[in-house]
């Protein structure tokens, strides 16, 4: 064979071979939060369950900071490649807009929605002892004690405007009472005050009280979300007790990607993501960290959560009495 007609046999072979296919560049889970946490551990176990889904490479990328407004930001301003993701809370969405004077993004116009991932809520924990010596057996005995002996019932909380202030700050309203907000800038210390009973309640995220509670050092006496939590079936709401059936509120995360991210990305991570969700291997995981496993029917109800509960996080902050900063 010539030189030159070996030349085109080579160049219509080349031609005629598909291109090999690109590895995907790896995937960034964005997490708002320090390394250590709920969220943190939450991000953890999605990677580890996407990764072989997707085919890909997945890695946590802790952006902490701002109350969850740092991590936030970088997912808005990544680029819309489906490279990124990130899992921001209700409290980042819904209620930041109205704490702050300026915002370094906004929700409806930045991000969009991809699917919920969990749900969970505020618990209200009491300790174990001082709750049999007076007799709270539920929340109703102790909101009769705290209308007895007004102030006199401390409850810790994570800090101004965090959702178990305000989740607190809600209660106190619609049952018409007053309970002595303590502000605390950990779990772990509020759990030893608590057990130590230098105060008497404590509002806080599951994965802090229901280890105490399984010890037998607290009680916990109702949960904030509207009806009772799968993780916690035989603990109430607080809309059982009478008086408090509007009181429904929920500390969710969301998984959200750059508003300009194609509809095909969208669809192939809310795919695998729901695929990883369903499986009970991956609700048992989460089980310890205080959430329920759940997802959205599509991105647009995703969506519609985002303006749905945003009004009623406005009601929350303007009854808290919480200062924009």
């Amino acid at each position: 064979m010539s030189p030159r007609l070996l030349r085109r046999t080579l160049l219509l072979a080349t031609l005629a071979t598909p291109a090999l296919a690109q590895p995907r560049r790896p995937l960034r889970i964005v997490v708002p939060f320090p390394p250590g946490g709920a969220v943190d551990s939450l991000g953890r176990v999605l990677a580890d369950r996407l990764a072989p889904v997707l085919d890909q490479q997945v890695i946590v990328d802790n952006r902490s900071g701002g109350g969850g407004l740092i991590g936030a930001d970088a997912v808005a301003k990544a680029p819309p490649d489906g490279t990124t993701l990130g899992i921001i809370g209700a409290a980042t969405l819904c209620a930041a807009p109205f704490l702050q004077q300026s915002m370094p993004f906004d929700v409806a116009r930045d991000f969009r929605a991809v699917t919920q991932i969990t749900d969970s809520a505020v618990l209200l924990a009491v300790n174990a002892q001082v709750a049999q010596q007076r007799g709270w057996t539920d929340l109703a005995a102790v909101l009769a004690w705290a209308r007895a002996n007004p102030g006199a019932f401390r409850v810790a909380h994570a800090g101004a405007a965090t959702v178990s202030h305000l989740a607190m700050s809600a209660l106190v309203t619609a049952a018409r009472t007053e309970f002595t907000l303590v502000p605390y800038r950990g779990g772990a210390q509020a759990a030893t005050d608590l057990i130590a009973g230098t105060i008497e309640g404590s509002a806080d995220l599951p994965s802090a009280l229901i280890p105490q509670a399984e010890a037998g050092r607290v009680r916990i006496l109702g949960t904030s979300s509207g009806t009772r939590l799968a993780l916690l079936p035989r603990v109430p709401a607080f809309a059982e007790t009478p008086g408090l059936q509007d009181i429904d509120i929920r500390s969710w995360n969301m998984i959200l990607v750059p508003a300009a991210t194609p509809e095909s990305e969208v669809a192939r991570l809310g795919a695998a993501i729901r695929q990883v969700a369903e499986a009970a291997a991956f609700r048992e995981a989460l089980r310890p960290l205080g959430y329920d496993a759940v997802t959205s029917a599509s991105p647009a109800a995703a969506a519609q959560l985002i303006r749905d509960e945003t009004p009623r996080w406005q009601r929350l902050v303007q009854m808290s009495g919480a200062r924009v900063d």
